[in-house]
């Protein structure tokens, strides 16, 4: 039997603490290795209990889960939960913010208190922990242009070489993109963030990104890229023709689509590899329609969603980049697209963006 997932639990309320305690211990896969009533205080565990996954609370004394998200980031990179009543699908600032220091997933604190539907939550907060102790996470600093893996530091690529990234054969540097479709899951928010923060007002396309998130979450995230980037960012109307310089999402519980003129379609077909919306949905559709003149980019996430997709795109003449397993959250769908061979460029994230603007000439 393998060993039971180590987490450190950062709580300042005793009451949340004991609860918390009580479900995660209940779980034969999980032990709460050690609790914390703050950040400084959890800061030095870290080192000590050596914890797999982080779960900590927002709103604390002396430094909140925001502050040692980020300190965390800096020194022990660990895969965090923030487990707060301040995370609910409404507090987007909260929410993206934490995401954007490193957080990789939210668990809203029932506004009743956590006895409410204790099962219910007790499934639903062991599924995640178990779901990120499997994740792989680094951190970054800024000053000297690293990514740190463990104990080997490896040089951050800032700039792109494109002549190290040419396809290996057609003439696609003559090729005109006129949409871009961007797929995304675990760890999506902060890669599309870095991507999408990139690209100018005037960009030429429109970009159609697909993440996979929780129920209540997408508003949120829609508006939160909306504040970080010069792009206007939308849910994306139906029959409404994509438009150039604008970022859409599919609504929720939905497949975004084209008909045979280009305009969106909601489609309520049956998930595809267990989502909907699915990327390879969107993908498929934007292939039929663009041909070598789409673009699809591939991002860290669990599974194969949107893999096929991008092979359509590829095998359509279109442009394909696939995020590298050394900046993925979750090398998983990447993966699966490599594997098909879809993916003319696998790049890290830093360098998605210089690549299509690049080819875009702006």
């Amino acid at each position: 039997m393998s060993s039971p997932i180590k987490v450190l639990l950062v709580e300042d309320s005793p009451v949340a603490t004991i609860v918390l305690k009580r479900i995660l211990n209940g779980a034969p896969e999980i032990q709460v290795i050690g609790t914390a009533c703050n950040g400084l205080e959890a800061l030095e565990l870290i080192p000590k209990l050596q914890p797999q996954v982080i779960c900590t609370d927002l709103n604390m004394a002396l430094m909140n889960g925001l502050e040692f998200t980020q300190e965390v980031m800096k020194k022990y990179p660990r895969p965090i939960l923030i487990i707060s009543a301040s995370v609910q699908a409404q507090d987007t600032q909260n929410v993206f913010e934490l995401m954007k220091a490193g957080a990789l997933d939210v668990f809203p604190k029932p506004i009743g208190g956590l006895a409410s539907d204790y099962d219910r939550l007790a499934n639903e907060l062991i599924a995640k922990v178990k779901v990120l102790s499997g994740v792989k996470v680094f951190t970054r600093h800024q000053r000297l242009g690293l990514i740190e893996k463990g104990d080997r530091p490896i040089p951050k690529i800032h700039q792109l070489s494109l002549h190290n990234y040419q396809l290996p054969s057609g003439n696609l540097k003559s090729q005109t993109i006129k949409l871009l479709a961007v797929g995304a899951s675990t760890g999506g928010p902060q890669a599309l963030h870095s991507i999408i923060s990139q690209f100018p007002a005037n960009l030429p396309v429109p970009v159609i990104c697909i993440q996979h998130i929780s129920e209540g979450f997408l508003r949120g995230l829609v508006d939160w890229l909306g504040c970080e980037s010069k792009l206007p960012v939308k849910i994306a109307g139906l029959g409404e023709f994509p438009q150039a310089g604008i970022v859409y999402f599919p609504p929720e519980k939905r497949h975004l689509e084209l008909d045979s003129q280009g305009r969106f379609i909601y489609s309520e077909a049956a998930s595809k590899a267990g989502h909907c919306p699915s990327i390879t949905v969107t993908f498929k559709s934007v292939a039929n329609f663009y041909g070598r003149a789409a673009a699809g980019v591939l991002l860290t996430g669990m599974g194969r969603d949107g893999a096929e997709g991008m092979l359509a795109i590829a095998r359509g003449g279109g442009l394909t980049i696939a995020q590298d397993e050394g900046s993925c959250v979750v090398f998983g769908m990447p993966k699966e697209a490599i594997a098909l061979g879809a993916a003319q460029h696998i790049l890290p994230v830093s360098a998605i963006a210089p690549l299509l603007l690049a080819k875009l000439k702006v």
